[in-house]
């Protein structure tokens, strides 16, 4: 766990991408699935490939998980589809890269450098190219994408109330170039990105706090994961109502966990609301 002295009595865990910040469409058809499709040999069924992708990053359960894992799973996916297999395309997971990915926590391009460094693997020296194309064109194209209402007047009214921590899977230097991009970076602690570790290890900083004085806020079921390997409570920004989400998190969350009153039917309301949103299946899975 990283380390920090709280200011406050509360915590609050802010993740940032399709969650403070309406990027995730953006990065993700925009710069990581045209990736996808050139660094995986993908073109002969881009159409396919495109609706994996987005089902995993944007559309599924698996919302928001980290790039590295969402590949995996984007793969396997494709590895199901009738139209795939009619036209003759056989699709492969790297077992190197499983490999890597159940060894490492810090699942960012730093650690991949090095275990590309120590064994050379052809498939992880390819995967990390990918990474760093992905990187390279988020650097090129994302700017200029505001938080959502609510969330800089969110941020301000906690100000003195709370420490604010973003808990993320991006990379570092993107979180902090957003973060400063838009002045948020005043109203947070810290900002911890994959480099720092998994969300789950980020927001350990919950420890420092007493029981029900700290919260996640986050887009996807992960970071719910996260909050409750944590004892944290959380508020869920629903995808597709992110703005009515911060709204009533404004008007009405921020008060009811400074008031005590967050836990138990209120936060069950908001994960029964959260839980409708993404499905576990993909719309083609026709089941045998």
């Amino acid at each position: 766990m990283f380390d920090f002295t709280p200011k406050h009595d509360y915590l609050v865990g802010i993740d940032s991408d399709g969650c403070a910040f309406d990027t995730m469409e953006l990065k993700h058809k925009e710069c990581f699935i045209p990736n996808i499709i050139n660094f995986m040999e993908l073109q002969g069924v881009s159409k396919y490939a495109r609706e994996a992708a987005e089902f995993v990053n944007l559309y599924s359960k698996s919302r928001g998980i980290n790039r590295f894992p969402a590949l995996v799973e984007t793969l396997e996916w494709l590895q199901k589809r009738p139209e795939v297999k009619a036209r003759g395309m056989k699709i492969t997971v790297p077992q190197a890269l499983r490999d890597w990915i159940a060894r490492e926590t810090k699942l960012g391009n730093p650690a991949l450098e090095k275990a590309v460094e120590k064994n050379g693997d052809a498939d992880l020296k390819h995967i990390l190219a990918w990474s760093q194309a992905v990187n390279q064109m988020i650097g090129g194209m994302v700017r200029g994408v505001p938080p959502f209402p609510f969330v800089r007047e969110s941020l301000q009214k906690l100000d003195d109330k709370a420490d604010c921590l973003v808990v993320s899977a991006t990379p570092q230097e993107a979180l902090q170039r957003e973060w400063d991009e838009h002045d948020l970076t005043q109203y947070v602690v810290a900002i911890c990105g994959q480099e720092i570790g998994t969300k789950k290890e980020s927001l350990e900083a919950a420890s420092k706090y007493a029981a029900e004085h700290s919260l996640m806020i986050g887009d996807a079921p992960g970071d719910y994961k996260a909050a409750v390997a944590n004892h944290t409570l959380f508020f869920p920004i629903n995808p597709g109502a992110e703005e009515a989400s911060w709204k009533r998190f404004h008007d009405e969350g921020i008060g009811r966990f400074l008031e005590g009153t967050f836990a138990g039917e209120y936060q069950q309301e908001l994960l029964d609301e959260f839980n409708s949103f993404l499905p576990e299946k993909p719309p083609w899975l026709v089941e045998a």
